[in-house]
């Protein structure tokens, strides 16, 4: 366990991006998506890109881990419990170095190590197996409560959908959470007001979201969760709460970055075909073969 004296030296981000950098990882991060997922010929794009923003300050400015060192015991913890975000949670851990971007190239078969849901057991960066929805906050509570039983500094980041917050064992977990005073837990909540079906209001409304988590206790801040300044404000301000878990709701747009994609939920669960991934890409200032083979060389 550190010892208080190497705690300012030690536990950083290993990036400590500014917003400006930040832009640009969120670039390459979609342009990731929309080249991985043609190849694959299955997956989720409207979910992975409205999460790329928040996703991308979480790894390049805020969590403390080691990419050479996925297990460092002194390392925050992450858990996306939208586990079918697949393609944004790997680009991310591409870029910051836990395994080479080529791989992307191989999600979703059978050669590569990269499954449609994430799996523990073949990629280095993934705490736990996921892809049930509303099963990571229970997870992130249980490691929470670990830490701080443990006298660790960590903290424990929870990212989920807004759809997921229509499943029960999500409102157990957040009043388990409260009623245990774990204030070294933030929850994230992409909220892009989209799921598989359609409108998550006409599927089951789950507004007031915001009012709800803080009657169960919780701590609330609610952002545009594309702009970098109100979302590392949320995350700082998220660290100063004592006595309470934290949740952030991230108003996004599924799809965000591509025009035909944005806020159009029949992108939840289908990906690009590949001449609509080059129209997407032509958008975000590259071609589909010209970020293929960047991929493949890094």
């Amino acid at each position: 366990m550190l010892q208080i004296s190497q705690e300012k030296e030690l536990r950083k981000n290993p990036f400590g991006y500014d917003i400006e950098q930040l832009k640009e990882v969120a670039l390459r991060i979609r342009r990731d998506i929309l080249t991985m997922l043609p190849e694959a010929g299955s997956g989720h794009t409207g979910g992975p890109l409205s999460a790329a923003d928040f996703g991308t300050a979480l790894f390049f400015n805020e969590m403390v881990y080691d990419p050479k060192n996925p297990k460092w015991p002194d390392r925050d913890m992450w858990f996306f419990s939208f586990g079918h975000v697949t393609p944004v949670h790997y680009s991310l851990l591409a870029e910051a170095g836990f395994f080479p971007k080529r791989d992307l190239l191989k999600f979703r078969k059978l050669d590569g190590h990269l499954q449609g849901h994430p799996s523990c057991l073949d990629s280095p960066g993934i705490e736990v197996s996921s892809g049930s929805l509303g099963q990571g906050l229970s997870i992130a509570v249980g490691a929470a409560l670990g830490s701080r039983i443990d006298k660790h500094p960590r903290r424990v980041y929870c990212l989920m959908s807004d759809g997921e917050q229509q499943e029960g064992s999500i409102w157990e977990a957040a009043m388990s959470a409260a009623h245990y005073k774990v204030d070294n837990l933030c929850g994230l909540i992409d909220f892009n007001n989209a799921q598989i079906d359609g409108k998550v209001e006409n599927i089951m409304g789950i507004e007031p979201l915001y009012d709800k988590y803080k009657a169960f206790g919780w701590h609330a801040i609610d952002i545009d969760g594309h702009n970098y300044r109100q979302i590392l404000d949320a995350l700082a301000e998220a660290k100063t709460v004592k006595g309470k878990p934290t949740v952030i709701l991230c108003r996004t747009y599924m799809g965000k970055g591509v025009s035909f994609m944005e806020d159009d939920y029949r992108w939840h669960g289908k990906p690009p075909k590949k001449e609509e991934a080059e129209k997407a890409l032509i958008e975000l200032g590259t071609t589909y073969q010209e970020w293929y083979q960047h991929l493949l060389n890094h």
